[in-house]
């Protein structure tokens, strides 16, 4: 447990919290809906500081980043909680946690000092703050990629994008690129499906983008909620329009999870769609997730050649000088380290 510098006294020993876009305002001895974060007397505390409930090695495309550090390994850390109720959520065993007020939450206590270590140690070159939401254990997100960043390791997120612009500002100086999930784009589908707002979403990613750091965009297509052209052709020109062109945009095949086993899997039209959808917004790179023969390898736009050749998460080709293509010479949007 660690006391929150995020948040603003209220009346009554009430506690606004400011790390989220809920902006949840906590009675004491309450939670916000995070369920991880707790006001005592009037203090915020976050409840799962350095207790991690996944930690191991990852390929840097499994998160997926496809434009940072290609072929390169990420030390991927989590602890539980999310603030987001997505009913198609794929890692729900440890997003969400009701430890019934026992204050017993499952976890390995690992401080941020050991997590930098074992990165090191595995040879990876950036830790990945994942698998659940890391803006509700922003604490510890916050003190590891201060330590890695000294260690001259990279530091990434993997979000819903729902942080506020001050939390942001905090984790920005430390934090080089993020792959944000764009689940939708309706405000319907935000609150019957996630428990939040598309507009908090769109507004948090452009906060990211402002703050210089690297951004690759993943929309999970789930047959008959969000494959519609309406969504897809928003989700393309918002990228292309307020995020740029170069922007990697990842369309994910859905397979039934959680609380929506009643939607079968993604069609391969569907998935197609999506892509007409990025083409026609002039996107660059468009890649397709969780589907076999999917689009994995990064061309270049100027001459078409393959740049990075990919095979699931193995790196099988590389065609990149200094950052730019091997056989034109045309730039390529990245963080090629």
């Amino acid at each position: 447990m660690k006391r929150s510098d995020s948040f603003l006294p209220q009346p009554g020993s009430s506690a606004q919290c400011t790390i989220c876009r809920h902006r949840c305002i906590i009675a004491d001895g309450k939670r916000g809906i995070c369920q991880v974060r707790e006001n005592r007397d009037g203090v915020i505390y976050s409840l799962v500081y350095s207790l991690l409930v996944a930690q191991g090695s990852d390929p840097v495309e499994k998160k997926p980043l496809y434009h940072v550090l290609p072929g390169s390994h990420t030390w991927s850390v989590a602890s539980v909680g999310c603030n987001f109720h997505c009913l198609h959520c794929q890692n729900a065993d440890i997003a969400k946690f009701d430890d019934q007020g026992s204050h017993r939450f499952p976890g390995h206590p690992v401080e941020p000092v050991e997590t930098v270590k074992h990165a090191q140690t595995h040879g990876c070159r950036s830790i990945s703050y994942t698998y659940t939401e890391p803006t509700v254990w922003l604490e510890y997100a916050l003190d590891t990629a201060r330590l890695a960043a000294e260690a001259g390791l990279w530091n990434f997120f993997v979000t819903n994008g729902y942080i506020t612009p001050q939390a942001l500002d905090l984790l920005a100086p430390v934090l080089h690129a993020a792959n944000i999930d764009l689940k939708g784009f309706t405000e319907e589908f935000y609150h019957r499906v996630c428990g939040a707002k598309l507009s908090e979403t769109l507004d948090g990613i452009r906060d990211y983008r402002r703050r210089g750091i690297w951004l690759e965009l993943t929309t999970l297509v789930i047959p008959g909620e969000n494959d519609d052209a309406g969504q897809l052709n928003g989700i393309a020109r918002f990228i292309a329009d307020e995020l740029g062109a170069d922007t990697p945009w990842h369309v994910s095949r859905y397979f039934p999870r959680h609380r929506m086993l009643n939607h079968p899997p993604t069609p391969e039209a569907n998935l197609e769609r999506a892509l007409e959808a990025g083409d026609r917004a002039g996107l660059k790179y468009i890649y397709v997730g969780n589907i076999n023969g999917g689009r994995e390898n990064t061309r270049c736009h100027s001459c078409g050649a393959t740049v990075i050749a990919r095979s699931g998460y193995r790196i099988t080709g590389l065609n990149l000088q200094d950052g730019s293509c091997g056989s034109c010479g045309k730039p390529i949007a990245g963080i090629w380290g």
